[in-house]
């Protein structure tokens, strides 16, 4: 089986522009669901808002039989980092960011987490002429690139997305965050990617993967879906079913072995049956490419005859015809 986990703040209360979602919890409250949750064994902690004492996130994860898939650290919700954090014109608002970064791998270590994942939504802008790109760009080399080079050993996944916080992110999609990694030249930083965040990018979720996996540099995957219209962060497969059983193909051809975790908002719907249906379909999907035939399916592909491919597809993924 794979292995699933969870962002653990979607556990807790949400809230968008005009309603509030499900109640505050602590993260042991948190953890408790998660444990009754069918095939989710890992949680993704925000450092440092969810909780900042490794001892206490120990005997927690140990508690509850939990894993840690990643430590997720947060720079954008200081006020400094308002305007931007890693991109700040201001010098010292940028060390802050890059502080951030450091003290939650020096966190990770302590807790036994084997990465850092980050995704910089503060730094972006609005307008045209709103920013020095050039300079802005740079700001992202000299900052990423520090807080790469740090504890090298806990290495630090960017996450892309295409806005929010700003209208515009910098990183907006996986071309661009590998251009940066490329300039930065460290092949212990890696990249998240988002199911999600990739639809709306106009990207080809399975695509953008094998880019980012012929790269070399090292990925994790946040599951989820949406409209191609925003980040809804809606239960998987349900609006972009062939993009997502292409995108597991790809993550069993390469031979993906970390943890698929749920980036999804459980607003409306009840929170443990949201992300046991993530897991369940997720497996689901796994099983059945195991079973079809690969090595054709794979020559068909070579071929690019997609009338043939297609059938292949009808016979056995949406199980149309026999």
């Amino acid at each position: 089986m794979a292995k699933y986990s969870i962002i653990t703040p979607f556990l807790g209360k949400t809230k968008d522009r005009f309603h509030e979602y499900n109640t505050e919890k602590t993260l042991e409250e948190k953890f408790k669901i998660v444990q009754s949750i069918k095939y989710v064994d890992g949680v993704e902690v925000v450092y440092p808002y969810e909780i900042k004492d490794p001892d206490e996130l120990k005997t927690l994860l140990k508690k509850y039989n939990l894993k840690i898939s990643a430590i997720n650290v947060n720079v954008k919700a200081e006020p400094e980092f308002r305007d931007g954090g890693l991109t700040s014109i201001n010098k010292n608002v940028r060390k802050k960011a890059v502080q951030f970064i450091k003290e939650a791998k020096d966190f990770a270590k302590t807790v036994g987490a084997d990465k850092v994942t980050c995704c910089p939504l503060g730094d972006g802008y609005e307008f045209n002429f709103h920013c020095n790109y050039i300079e802005m760009w740079k700001y992202l080399i000299e900052t990423i690139g520090e807080a790469g080079d740090y504890l090298q050993e806990i290495p630090l996944f960017i996450e892309y997305k295409p806005s929010e916080t700003r209208a515009k992110c910098f990183l907006d999609t996986a071309a661009k965050t590998l251009c940066l990694l490329n300039e930065i030249g460290n092949k212990s930083l890696g990249i998240t990617i988002d199911f999600g965040h990739s639809i709306w990018a106009g990207e080809n979720p399975a695509e953008a993967l094998c880019l980012v996996h012929h790269s070399g540099y090292p990925y994790y995957i946040h599951i989820n879906d949406n409209d191609r219209r925003w980040d809804w962060d809606f239960i998987v497969a349900t609006r972009n079913f062939i993009d997502y059983v292409e995108f597991i193909f790809y993550l069993e051809e390469f031979g993906y072995k970390d943890y698929y975790t749920s980036d999804t908002s459980p607003t409306r719907w009840d929170i443990v049956e949201t992300f046991e249906a993530n897991a369940r379909i997720t497996e689901e999907i796994i099983k059945m490419l195991k079973t079809i035939d690969k090595e054709q399916f794979k020559k068909l592909i070579q071929t690019r005859d997609y009338i043939k491919t297609l059938k292949f597809i009808e016979r056995n993924i949406l199980s149309l015809t026999k």
